[in-house]
C-alpha cells in the first residue's frame, strides 16, 4: 500500500498555490475566502481579482496557510471555497414575498464559530426562517465545516453576506421589517410579540451583540436565566427564539 505524506492530504474545499488560486478566480469557482501572506507580483493580482468579485481576502501567516492546506505548498495563498452561493438582502425579502407571509429572517452579527453558524443555519431551514444575514468581516461562512454542521441546510436557506450590517438593518427597517435583539437587558421572550415582520439579531459566542447593532435595535428580548449559568451556546438560544416566533406565528394564524 502507497505511503501517503501529510502534504498529500488537501481538503476538497482548499485551493492552494498561486496559479491554481489565479486560474479559479478566472474561471469564476464559487470562493468564500482567499488567505494571502505578503504583497507584490502574482499576489497582488490575486487581490485585484478577489476585489473585483467580492470575495474576502484576509492576510495570515505561514502557519495558518500550512494549516489550511494540510502542510501543501501554498506560495503564500489559499483559497476556501464557498459550500454555496451567496444571495442579495432583496432575495431573502423576495423568500416572504412569494410565500405571502412576513419576513422571518435570522441576523448573525459576529458569530465566528462555523459549528454554531451551521446550527443555526439548520436550525433555520427547520423553523422556516426566510433566510440568514452576515457580515463579511469577523464572521463564519458557507464553507464545508458550515455544510457539514448545517446538515446540509445550507443547500436550501438563503444566506446574505454583507459589508455593512448596520446599513443593511436599516435598509430591512425601510421595508418594515422590525429588528428583535437578544440580550440579558431585554424583555422576556415569552413576553414579546413575534408574530409580525422580523429580523432576530443574535450576537457573538463571547461579547453577544455589538453596542452599534444594539442601538439599531427596535426591541430587546431575553430568556430566563434560572441556573448559576448565565449564558446558552449562541446556536442554543438562537433555536428557542426561532421556534418561539414560529410558535406565536402558527398559533396567529389559526
Amino acid at each position: 500500500m502507497e505511503n501517503k505524506k501529510h502534504s498529500d492530504f488537501v481538503p476538497d474545499d482548499i485551493i492552494a498555490g498561486r496559479n491554481p488560486v489565479i486560474e479559479a478566480l478566472k474561471s469564476g469557482a464559487q470562493l468564500d475566502t482567499i488567505y494571502i501572506d505578503g504583497s507584490g507580483g502574482s499576489l497582488n493580482l490575486i487581490r485585484s481579482l478577489a476585489r473585483e468579485k467580492g470575495i474576502v481576502v484576509k492576510d495570515a501567516q505561514d502557519k495558518k496557510l500550512s494549516q489550511l492546506s494540510g502542510g501543501a505548498s501554498h506560495q503564500g495563498v489559499v483559497a476556501v471555497g464557498a459550500c454555496g452561493e451567496y444571495v442579495t438582502v432583496e432575495d431573502i425579502l423576495a423568500v416572504s414575498a412569494e410565500k405571502n407571509s412576513k419576513p422571518f429572517i435570522i441576523i448573525c452579527d459576529e458569530i465566528e464559530d462555523p459549528h454554531n453558524l451551521g446550527a443555526i443555519i439548520r436550525t433555520a431551514e427547520t423553523a422556516g426562517a426566510d433566510g440568514i444575514i452576515i457580515p463579511k468581516r469577523r464572521s463564519a461562512s458557507l464553507n464545508a465545516t458550515v455544510f457539514k454542521t448545517s446538515a446540509g441546510a445550507a443547500s436550501y436557506v438563503p444566506v446574505a453576506r454583507v459589508s455593512n450590517l448596520a446599513a443593511c438593518i436599516d435598509f430591512l427597517k425601510e421595508n418594515g421589517v422590525w429588528i428583535y435583539g437578544t440580550d440579558a437587558s431585554g424583555t422576556d421572550y415569552c413576553d414579546t410579540d413575534l408574530t409580525g415582520s422580523m429580523a432576530l439579531v443574535i450576537g457573538s459566542e463571547g461579547f453577544g451583540i455589538s453596542r452599534l447593532i444594539q442601538k439599531k435595535c427596535d426591541f430587546m428580548i431575553k430568556l430566563p436565566m434560572m441556573g448559576k449559568i448565565t449564558s446558552l451556546n449562541a446556536s442554543v438560544a438562537a433555536g428557542i427564539f426561532m421556534y418561539e416566533a414560529l410558535r406565536q406565528r402558527r398559533s396567529s394564524s389559526k
